[in-house]
């Protein structure tokens, strides 16, 4: 029986010219920069491990891969919401980094560095088909997603994806990117850039 579970949105940006290939790709092409940089925030709505409730908390996992995704050595660090207790922190830890299994451990065999924690407030806004995120002076990101022409309201999407948050993404562009996190440094205005966002229900 699972001992925790978590659910909300989430959103993200990243250095790859609109759309992504390491999505279309399975994580094997080649990222357009090169390397790829990305921020994934979570906002929980509901959830809970171990008695400890999480709702209402956020938090970001940035990540940079020097090259193709499924070769793995990625540098990653984890923002946790300031406004949670100690409890709460040590429970998004270990969800985050699936050390309590779940999606997350799926990334664990790629990762070659972890970079720290920080705590900064987070703030997680959607309107409509817009997502933004900030953390302090560490993250500052915003997307919007791809009007679909024959469901009124929805964003474009992309469906059985090998990504740890959903197999079903919202396609988006980024609006602007700012990572200084970790020693992971992004920033981009053009419009050029990807995003995606998906409500996400975890368990583990």
């Amino acid at each position: 029986m699972s001992n925790w579970q978590i659910s909300g949105e989430y959103m993200e940006t990243c250095n790859c010219t609109l759309l992504c290939p390491c999505i279309t790709s399975n994580l094997a092409a080649t990222p357009t920069e090169g390397d790829c940089k990305a921020a994934l925030a979570l906002r929980i709505d509901k959830g809970a491990k171990d008695g400890v409730t999480l709702d209402g908390l956020c938090f970001i996992v940035v990540l940079h891969s020097p090259g193709p995704m499924a070769a793995g050595h990625f540098t990653v660090g984890l923002i946790v919401d300031e406004r949670a207790s100690d409890a709460q922190a040590e429970a998004i830890q270990s969800i985050a980094t699936g050390a309590a299994g779940g999606p997350m451990a799926s990334m664990a065999p790629l990762i070659g560095h972890v970079a720290g924690i920080e705590r900064r407030p987070i703030r997680f806004e959607a309107v409509d088909l817009k997502r933004s995120v900030s953390a302090g002076e560490l993250i500052d990101q915003a997307c919007a997603g791809l009007p679909s022409a024959v469901a009124p309201g929805q964003a474009l999407a992309i469906d059985h994806v090998a990504h740890p948050v959903a197999s079903r993404l919202s396609l988006a562009k980024a609006l602007h990117s700012s990572f200084n996190a970790f020693g992971i440094r992004w920033s981009d205005k053009s419009g050029t850039r990807n995003g995606h966002f998906a409500p996400f229900a975890w368990s583990g």
